[in-house]
C-alpha cells in the first residue's frame, strides 16, 4: 500500500509543469557555452511556437538546451523536463504535429552511436535572441 502511495505521489509531482525542472541544477559547462553564443544578443519577450518551416539549424547545448536559427534570430528553448539527457551525442527526433513546434512538444533523443532511444525532452517556452544594434 505504501509503494502504491509513494508511486502515484512521484508520478503526480512528475505531471506538474515545471516540477522537474525546478529540480534541475546548472551545469556550468553548457551555461558557459550558451553565454559565449549568445554574445553580442539580445532576448526578446518568450513565445509558445515557433513555425516549423521556417526552422534552420539546431544546435545542443549539452545538459542546459536546444538553440534553433531562424534567419539571424536564435531560439533558445530550455526543457521543462529532460534536459539533464541532452548531449552532442544525442539525435533529436523531433515530430511536429501541424505547422509549428511549441512548448508542450516532446523530442525523442536517440543515441548516435547505438541508434537505440536514450530518453526525451519536452519543450519550455522558445526565447528569441537578436543581435545589438550599434548604437553608432
Amino acid at each position: 500500500m505504501r509503494f502504491a502511495i509513494a508511486t502515484a505521489a512521484a508520478l503526480a509531482a512528475l505531471t506538474l509543469p515545471g516540477a522537474a525542472a525546478a529540480d534541475q541544477k546548472p551545469y556550468p559547462k553548457g551555461e558557459a557555452e550558451l553565454a559565449k553564443m549568445l554574445e553580442g544578443r539580445v532576448a526578446g519577450k518568450p513565445v509558445k511556437c515557433v513555425s516549423s518551416s521556417s526552422l534552420g539549424q539546431s544546435t545542443v547545448i549539452d545538459k542546459t538546451a536546444i538553440v534553433y536559427r531562424v534567419g539571424s534570430k536564435l531560439y533558445v528553448n530550455r526543457p521543462r523536463g529532460g534536459a539533464e539527457q541532452l548531449s552532442d551525442d544525442e539525435i533529436l527526433v523531433t515530430k511536429i504535429y501541424g505547422s509549428q513546434l511549441c512548448n508542450v512538444d516532446k523530442i525523442d533523443l536517440v543515441d548516435r552511436t547505438s541508434r537505440m532511444w536514450s530518453g526525451f525532452v519536452v519543450l519550455g517556452d522558445f526565447v528569441p535572441y537578436t543581435k545589438v544594434k550599434d548604437a553608432r
